[in-house]
């Protein structure tokens, strides 16, 4: 199949005209600052773990976690339980449906390089990180929690968990031009998850802190890395809608040239 530009007819002189062949695209680049930002998020989390690990059960700004706990003292019932058992279960085993449900849309859309970098993202925020630091730190969880818990309450895998679907969801499926609102929103939603957690006396303040920032820092990080990669699977679905979409356009047909005598 020839892979010329496809001619067509002048309506002036009736002759063939080839349109002029549209500009390279610019190989997606990293961007530092997402990088800077990214290592900055990871640094918060990590610094804090190493503090909290010299004494789990007292750290320097223990004082202050027992005074917000003390203002998420109840009454637990009414919306706000409502909203807490809501955010309790999506950032919970049951909540992993969401994710996968982002999987199979990316998968369907036949976006192979999204759906890896998503899943590869998703396990190394959760997995490696929290996981690793959990176990790292081992702090203790505040005393009697309203909902069931796993062991180490530094730092918040809810809140980890929300930051990181953030910042995946907006690399991946927000157009740049729409980002900042999404980024708001996604702020907003992470905050709220992190309210929650202290509200059901799950996590101290700064286990939520610090959760939020490694969420947010290896969703950074792992689309500073891949940021190559997807640029170039976007062009090529851009590509190939642009394909389809004038298949799906005939071309005008030519007007007739007047005869001369």
């Amino acid at each position: 199949m020839s892979k010329n530009p496809v001619t067509r007819q002048s309506r002036t002189t009736g002759t063939a005209t080839t349109p002029d062949p549209e500009p390279p695209r610019r190989p997606a680049r990293r961007r530092p600052g997402v990088l800077i930002a990214g290592l900055l998020m990871l640094g918060l989390p990590v610094g804090l773990g190493l503090v909290v690990r010299q004494d789990p059960a007292a750290p320097p700004f223990q004082r202050a976690d027992d005074r917000w706990l003390s203002w998420m003292g109840g009454p637990h019932e009414g919306p706000y339980a409502w909203v807490a058992a809501a955010l309790n279960w999506f950032g919970g085993p049951a909540g992993v449906v969401v994710p996968l449900a982002l999987l199979v849309l990316l998968l369907v859309r036949a976006r192979w390089v999204s759906a890896g970098f998503f899943l590869g993202a998703y396990l190394f925020g959760n997995m490696v990180v929290v996981q690793g630091l959990k176990y790292l730190v081992d702090r203790p969880r505040p005393t009697d929690p309203l909902v069931r818990v796993d062991h180490g309450s530094f730092p918040s895998g809810h809140a980890a968990g929300a930051a990181l679907l953030v910042v995946l969801v907006g690399a991946l499926l927000v157009p740049a031009a729409r980002r900042r609102g999404w980024w708001a929103g996604g702020a907003l939603f992470t905050l709220t998850m992190m309210w929650s957690r202290t509200w059901l006396h799950a996590h101290w303040i700064s286990d939520t802190f610090a959760g939020a920032a490694a969420g947010a820092g290896a969703g950074l990080l792992a689309w500073w890395l891949c940021a190559p990669a997807l640029g170039r699977e976007a062009a090529r679905v851009r590509d190939r809608r642009g394909a389809a979409t004038g298949a799906r356009e005939p071309l005008p047909a030519p007007e007739p040239v007047p005869a001369t005598r």
